[in-house]
């Protein structure tokens, strides 16, 4: 019994490192930033004054629109492409299915600088792909605009397929053969195996992976500012300006921009989280 005692104060002794570093780099941060937002920039008491601003400025108000647009419609076409890409993956298994994997981990990292450059390449004003577009008469790429929230969306597209593709191809595993082989059996065509069978087996982790790419998006910072600066209304922009301002640094409205970014991705898991339960319990009914 003493045995038994001490092991489990040593396993307890091994987590003290982590709980450290929990505190010092996550909690202790994200308690400071919650503080400062409730505080006017000039110093006083506590306030809303911040909050007030947010709301009532166009700027910010704007950045949480075009930040909600862009994380919602990116998460969504990068779930589709996914989804096809982690089925291919789960129905041919063998060495492409691990060069496939390799591929996805090397793209899945580029991103940044380097990806907003590789874009300026292909798409931006005088880009590779623009030109040839202008050689050939195809209107979309000889007009695409890059330096644009609808021309930026495709970065957002591109960074959020590697990422959800391997988050979902794991969960293709939880797809049984002998389940689509008893569907057939029973008179059942691929796609009523699809859509009765597998796709609700299949969406609490499609669901978790929304959640995923939606914070991704969201708080995508580093290819964005490199190709516009400033010069856009996103919230991690925003939050980076009041803290990197050539006049004065504004630590209680960017405080409240990262709460409010925070909400938002609250609300979304909470969001997914229903959804995902309430396709448990219907499975579980079934």
């Amino acid at each position: 019994m003493i045995k038994r005692a001490s092991n489990k104060y040593l396993y307890l002794l091994a987590l003290v490192p982590f709980l450290v570093v929990a505190l010092l780099y996550e909690i202790l941060p994200l308690a400071t930033v919650v503080y400062k937002s409730f505080l006017p920039d000039a110093g006083g008491a506590f306030t809303l004054e911040n909050y007030q601003t947010i709301a009532s400025k166009l700027l910010y108000r704007k950045a949480i629109t075009n930040s909600l647009k862009i994380s919602i419609t990116s998460a969504l076409v990068g779930i589709v492409i996914a989804f096809l890409g982690a089925r291919a993956a789960h129905e041919r298994p063998g060495k492409m299915n691990r060069a496939f994997t390799a591929v996805l981990n090397m793209v899945s990292n580029f991103a940044g600088i380097p990806l907003a450059f590789a874009y300026m390449i292909l798409l931006g004003n005088t880009g590779l792909v623009v030109n040839i577009g202008k050689e050939l008469g195809i209107s979309a790429l000889a007009n695409y605009e890059l330096y644009t929230m609808n021309g930026m969306s495709l970065i957002y597209i591109y960074f959020q397929i590697p990422l959800s593709t391997l988050l979902l191809i794991p969960a293709f595993d939880g797809v049984h053969k002998q389940w689509k082989e008893a569907c057939t059996l029973l008179g059942g065509t691929p796609g009523v195996f699809w859509r009765k069978i597998a796709i609700p087996v299949l969406m609490p982790s499609i669901l978790a992976t929304f959640s995923v790419l939606f914070a991704n998006a969201l708080a995508a910072y580093a290819t964005i500012y490199a190709l516009m600066m400033d010069n856009v209304a996103l919230l991690p922009v925003q939050i980076a300006g009041c803290f990197t301002g050539e006049v004065r640094i504004r630590a209680g409205l960017g405080g409240a921009l990262s709460v409010v970014m925070m909400v938002l991705m609250l609300l979304m898991i909470l969001l997914t989280n229903a959804i995902s339960r309430r396709f448990q319990k219907g499975g579980a009914r079934r």
